[in-house]
């Protein structure tokens, strides 16, 4: 502050006295006003922010603008990278699979942790809410490593898992699908990212007005009526925080995939990991960081608008079975034409061009839905 201060003096020493004491005053008012004060209170955190997150990240977002040449990094700006990304169909398919397995847990995570979290919201004391809500975090109290490392243990072929189903006689040899593949990691990530979604979700529950329940009980709702129409509606926004809390960090994770997934569980971070070190081509696994950064984004909010815009429609035909089919078939022809594309695309404009294409044209339907498409009571 006081450098700022006399690199500003020195430079209206240049104009004179009238106009140091015009910035000085300018300067101090302000830096008086509550505007200034705010400025003064985050910017410590704004410079922490732009150290540690903005300048690592525009780092790598221009490291994948170069070439590795062997140990030698070539700082040429080009497109090769992407072009190979877009286009070789292993990328393509870790990333896919990646998008799947975490659209699996968060899925599998968020219609879990819901009834958690109404239970505690809506059937226990207040007194022992907090209970409850330590009892959740007591997988934090280790690490996440030894986590997976004891679901890997529960999970195989001689685990506690096989060995009480072959005792029972339920089968009569090992499983040999919930381990070393996508299930496991499945299985895997929904224990793991349970609480995450538990929380906004609890949240969400207790900020709802208990009358409003009341007046549509006191309406003649039935009990499921109520809570599709008034408490899920007022909840979506903690369901909201959950499946974004969830989805995006398990689409980069690296330590889960590697020890329990085997082959059929790799994901798109473990061949980051595998460009970065063990091929020594750090530009590409810097452009597969970035492809995949901008394809969740966008996923995200294909996902966010295509609900809204879905449920809008349910609401303008009248609700009920009928905009309910409404919706699913608007939903269902949508995502058939998308899959259409996404096969037949390769074909006819290129892998690369054709994912460009797929995902430029979901963004703009996008960006036109939150454009024209109002917020609906579901808060979507």
């Amino acid at each position: 502050m006081l450098a700022g201060r006399r690199e500003i003096r020195e430079l209206c020493a240049m104009v004179g006295d009238g106009g140091v004491a015009w910035v000085n005053g300018s300067f101090g008012k302000m830096m008086r006003s509550e505007a200034g004060r705010g400025l003064t209170l985050i910017s410590p955190t704004l410079v922490y922010a732009l150290l540690l997150l903005a300048a690592p990240l525009a780092m790598i977002v221009l490291l994948s603008f170069w070439t590795q040449n062997f140990l030698t990094i070539e700082r040429v700006a080009t497109l090769a990278n992407y072009q190979e990304a877009l286009n070789d169909p292993l990328y393509r398919e870790l990333m896919l699979r990646s998008l799947r397995i975490s659209g699996m847990v968060t899925a599998v995570t968020v219609a879990l942790a819901f009834p958690v979290a109404y239970f505690i919201s809506f059937h226990v004391r207040p007194d022992r809410k907090s209970l409850w809500l330590f009892l959740i975090t007591i997988p934090f109290w280790t690490s996440y490593l030894i986590r997976v490392f004891l679901w890997r243990v529960i999970l195989a072929y001689d685990g506690p898992v096989n060995g009480s189903l072959i005792g029972l006689g339920v089968i009569d040899e090992p499983l040999s699908w919930i381990l070393y593949n996508a299930n496991a990691v499945v299985i895997t990530l929904a224990h793991a990212f349970a609480p995450f979604a538990i929380l906004p979700i609890f949240v969400s529950l207790e900020k709802i007005d208990r009358s409003l329940l009341e007046a549509a009980r006191d309406l003649g709702e039935s009990k499921a009526m109520s809570f599709l129409r008034v408490t899920l509606p007022l909840a979506m926004p903690g369901v909201l925080a959950a499946v974004l809390i969830v989805f995006i960090p398990t689409v980069g994770d690296y330590v889960t995939p590697r020890l329990v997934g085997g082959s059929g569980g790799t994901m798109i971070a473990n061949m980051i990991y595998a460009q970065i070190f063990d091929l020594n081509d750090r530009p590409m696994g810097a452009t597969l960081a970035v492809l995949a950064m901008l394809i969740v984004a966008m996923v995200l909010l294909w996902g966010v608008t295509r609900v809204r815009a879905w449920l809008w429609l349910a609401d303008r035909a009248g609700g009920g079975l009928r905009g309910g089919g409404m919706a699913l078939a608007v939903a269902g022809a949508e995502i058939l034409a998308l899959r259409a594309l996404f096969l037949q695309g390769p074909a006819l404009m290129g892998p690369g061009v054709s994912v460009i294409v797929l995902l430029g044209l979901a963004t703009l339907a996008s960006a036109v839905i939150l454009w024209r498409v109002p917020k609906g009571r579901w808060g979507l």
